[in-house]
């Protein structure tokens, strides 16, 4: 009696079957290839603000420190967002006519917050603190880039497990003095690993990598 199947029917038979059981591990791979890009991580996508307002000038041209406007980044687990009263400290006298700032003057005049878009989101289960980041030298363009040289800011950063774990195994390189926490072009003298080794031991810098120190 002739054989219903050739030969090959069982090489077509292997094949069909390696590629049901291999398409769930293909797109879970491709699930997690996906979660690190630029695009699903919001990088490089400066969301719309409400105001117009360009780090360039602010920062660049003015010299205006973070810190006078992110006040709470070194004894706050947030750093905050400015009120509109602090805005009009300058804004009270420079370009107070300008319709670019109509909202920030409607703002002020009736009492209300500016609506900033977050730019940097964590998950509710990721606790993060600003603090502690900072008092220990890590400087603001660790994280945030270059805002300076933005017109608006956007994420440059993946702020992924992995992308934070690097940091938390070795801190050293990314230390910095805090006196300057905030400077944009700082550079360390000589070897960046020995500079850093040197502020890991002066501000009690430890490796952070058990579960709790960012999942609590």
């Amino acid at each position: 009696m002739a054989a219903l199947f050739t030969p090959r029917a069982n090489t077509l038979v292997r094949l069909f079957f390696g590629l049901v059981l291999a398409t769930p591990a293909a797109v879970v791979l491709g699930l997690m290839l996906l979660a690190r890009t630029p695009e699903a991580n919001a990088q490089f996508d400066p969301p719309v603000q409400p105001i117009q307002f360009d780090h360039r000038h602010h920062v660049g041209d003015d010299g205006i420190d973070c810190r006078y406007c992110h006040s709470g980044v070194e004894r706050s687990p947030y750093a905050g967002v400015p009120p509109v009263a602090l805005c009009m400290n300058c804004h009270a006298q420079v370009w107070n006519r300008s319709p670019l700032l109509a909202p920030l003057r409607a703002a002020w005049f009736e009492d209300k917050s500016i609506p900033w878009e977050r730019v940097y989101r964590l998950p509710d289960y990721v606790y993060f603190n600003h603090s502690i980041h900072v008092n220990k030298g890590v400087g603001c363009v660790t994280c945030h880039g270059r805002v300076d040289l933005m017109p608006a800011v956007e994420k440059v950063t993946p702020l992924t497990m992995g992308w934070c774990l690097e940091c938390h195994r070795d801190p050293a390189p990314r230390l910095r003095p805090r006196e300057a926490l905030t400077n944009m072009t700082w550079k360390p003298e000589g070897d960046a690993r020995e500079a850093g080794e040197r502020l890991k031991a002066q501000y009690h810098v430890q490796t952070r990598t058990a579960c709790t120190t960012c999942h609590r």
